[in-house]
C-alpha cells in the first residue's frame, strides 16, 4: 500500500535522506523533516494560525523549504512562495493580495526584507531563515523551542501561488481547502505514479528555483512517495549532468531553455557524465524547438516526458517520447480536464485549425480578488484558459503556437514570435533569443530580434545580418526580423519563462502599448 506523506516515511525509514542540497551536500532525513515540520506547525498554531490562514516565503532555494512547506501543508494553511527575483512593489501586493499572517524571508535578502518591512505592516509576524534580520525573529531558534508531536487538529493545507507576471502584473490562484487527510494522494501524485512511475525509489534531480508552481509541487511529490530530491542551489549545465551521475538520479524536470545550454556545453563536457539511471526526464513551462527535443533524445534516449498544464491546476496535457515522435511538435493528449480550441467568437474550431486552448470538465479555480480576471479566463460554457494558442490533430494531440499576449499583427497578418524563436536559437552564436513586436508607422507593428549571443563580441551589424539571412533562408519573409538587437543577457526567470513586457517597454515607451 503507498503512503503519502513524509510522516510515514519517517516512522519507517527514519534516516533514508528526503533531499540534498547539490553544493553544500548538506542531507535532510526523512525524520528530521517531521520532526521540523512538526515543530513548524506547532509554531504556527501557538502563533494562533488556523485552517484557512496563509503564509508567505521569499527564500532562495534553501534547506528549511520543505520543512516550512510541510509545517504548512500539515496545519491547514495556505503557502504563498514568492520569487526572489519580485520587484519591490510586486512582493508588497503579493503579501497583500494573499492576505498573508506571517512572512518568512531569507537572511541573504535583507535589501527585500527591510523594503517589504517598511512596506507591508500589516504582516503580524516576520521570520528570518539562516541569519538574523532586523524587525524578524531567527525561525530555527523559534521552531526549536517547539515539541516535534504532530498538532492535534492536522488538516490538509495546500499551495496558492502566483503567476509569475511575465505579461502583466501576478495573478493569485486560490483553489479550495479540501476536507482530506494530510496524506491523501492528490491529482499530481496520481499522474507522477502513472506517468511517470515515481515512488520511493525515485532520486530527483531539481534544478529551478522551488517557489515556482512546477518544481515545488513535483518536489513535495517525490517526499510525499518517500524517495529523494537533489536540489540545485541554481542551474548550471555541466553541474547538472555531474549530479545526475553522482547521485543516479532516476528522475529530473526541466525546462527548455536547460535543454539548449546542456547541448551547447562543448562536447567534451557532454560526453564526461554518465546518466544510466536516468529513466524520467520531464519538461514543460514553453514550448520545445523541436530540433531541440530531438537532440536531447539522441542524446539520453527516450525519457523525455513533456507536459502543458498551468499554475492554474485546470488541466493537465502529457506526451511521451514514443509519442512525441509519432507527432513532432506536439505536447501530448489531456489527461485532466478536455481539450476546446475555440476563435475569437468562442466557437469551438475543428480539428488543425489555431485558436486559444480552452479546457472543458476540469478542475475549477480562481483568480484571487481579481473576478473580472476569472471571468476573462472562461468561455460562454466555463471551459477555462490559460491563454495559450495552438490547435489539436485528429487524434487529439494538442500544438501549442504561442501566447495570445505575445502575438505580432504586422500590415494586418499574425504572427507568432516562438517559430521564430526556435529557429534562431539553433544557430550556433546564438545563447538565447526573444523575438517582440515594436513599432513600425506604416505596419502597426514590426518583428525584431532581441539577442543575447554566445560570445558578446561577435555583437554587431555583421551577426544581425547573418542571422536575419539565416531566418529568411527558412521561413516565410514576412514572419523574419527587420532587425536585430543585441543584449549581454535576457530577462528571462530561471524557470525559463521569458519577461517580453520589460522588452516591450523598452520599444513602446510613450507609445499606446500592447503591453
Amino acid at each position: 500500500m503507498h503512503s503519502y506523506h513524509p510522516f510515514h516515511h519517517a516512522a519507517r525509514t527514519p534516516d533514508k535522506p528526503a533531499y540534498v542540497m547539490a553544493r553544500t551536500g548538506e542531507t535532510v532525513t526523512y525524520r528530521q523533516l517531521e520532526d521540523r515540520s512538526n515543530q513548524g506547525a506547532q509554531l504556527f498554531r501557538a502563533l494562533g494560525l488556523q485552517r484557512g490562514d496563509t503564509i508567505a516565503l521569499l527564500l532562495e532555494n534553501h534547506a528549511r523549504y520543505f520543512e516550512i512547506c510541510f509545517a504548512a501543508q500539515r496545519s491547514g494553511l495556505f503557502f504563498t512562495a514568492m520569487s526572489t527575483r519580485l520587484s519591490a512593489e510586486e512582493a508588497e501586493y503579493i503579501i497583500r493580495d494573499c492576505g498573508a499572517k506571517l512572512l518568512i524571508v531569507s537572511a541573504s535578502l535583507a535589501g527585500q526584507a527591510a523594503e517589504l518591512l517598511r512596506r507591508n505592516p500589516e504582516v503580524q509576524r516576520r521570520f528570518s531563515v539562516g541569519g538574523k534580520l532586523p524587525g524578524h525573529e531567527a525561525w530555527e531558534a523559534a521552531t526549536a523551542a517547539q515539541p516535534t508531536a504532530r498538532i492535534a487538529d492536522e488538516s490538509a493545507g495546500r499551495d496558492m501561488l502566483f503567476s509569475s507576471g511575465t505579461t502583466g502584473r501576478p495573478k493569485g490562484i486560490r483553489t479550495a481547502l479540501l476536507e482530506e487527510a494530510i496524506d491523501a494522494p492528490g491529482t499530481l501524485t496520481n499522474v507522477a505514479a502513472k506517468l511517470y512511475a515515481m515512488g520511493p525509489d525515485s532520486v530527483y534531480l531539481s534544478p529551478a528555483p522551488l517557489y515556482h508552481a512546477a518544481p515545488l509541487r513535483f518536489n513535495m511529490s517525490v517526499l510525499r512517495f518517500g524517495g529523494t530530491s537533489i536540489v540545485m542551489e541554481r542551474f548550471d549545465a555541466e553541474e547538472a549532468l555531474a549530479l545526475i551521475e553522482k547521485h543516479r538520479v532516476t528522475h529530473s524536470q526541466w525546462v527548455p531553455t536547460m535543454f539548449v545550454r546542456l547541448l551547447k556545453l562543448p562536447p567534451e563536457a557532454r560526453a564526461r557524465y554518465g546518466h544510466a539511471a536516468l529513466k524520467v526526464a520531464i519538461h514543460a513551462a514553453a514550448p520545445c524547438p523541436v530540433q531541440v527535443k530531438q537532440a536531447m533524445i539522441r542524446w539520453w534516449g527516450p525519457v523525455l516526458y513533456e507536459y502543458y498544464a498551468g499554475t492554474e491546476g485546470n488541466g493537465y496535457v502529457a506526451c511521451d517520447s514514443h509519442e512525441w515522435l509519432a507527432h513532432p511538435g506536439t505536447v501530448g493528449r489531456a489527461l485532466v480536464g478536455e481539450i476546446r480550441i475555440l476563435d475569437d467568437a468562442g466557437r469551438v474550431l475543428p480539428a488543425g485549425e489555431t485558436g486559444t486552448i480552452y479546457f472543458a470538465n476540469g478542475p475549477a479555480f480562481e483568480y484571487h480578488n481579481d473576478a473580472a480576471k476569472t471571468a476573462a479566463s472562461r468561455s460562454r460554457e466555463g471551459w477555462s484558459t490559460l491563454g495559450d494558442v495552438g490547435h489539436v490533430d485528429a487524434e487529439g494531440y494538442l500544438y501549442l503556437t504561442d501566447r495570445r499576449h505575445y502575438l505580432i499583427i504586422s500590415g494586418g497578418v499574425n504572427i507568432y514570435p516562438q517559430e521564430v524563436e526556435n529557429l534562431l536559437v539553433q544557430h550556433p552564436k546564438v545563447a538565447d533569443v526573444a523575438v517582440i513586436g515594436v513599432p513600425n508607422d506604416e505596419y502597426g507593428e514590426e518583428v525584431k530580434a532581441v539577442v543575447q549571443p554566445m560570445d558578446m563580441n561577435d555583437a554587431g551589424p555583421a551577426l544581425a545580418a547573418e542571422l536575419i539571412g539565416f531566418c529568411r533562408a527558412r521561413l516565410s519573409h514576412l514572419k523574419c526580423p527587420r532587425s536585430v538587437d543585441f543584449d549581454a543577457a535576457l530577462p528571462r526567470h530561471p524557470t525559463g519563462k521569458l519577461y517580453k513586457r520589460l522588452l516591450r517597454e523598452r520599444y513602446w515607451a510613450g507609445r499606446g502599448t500592447k503591453l
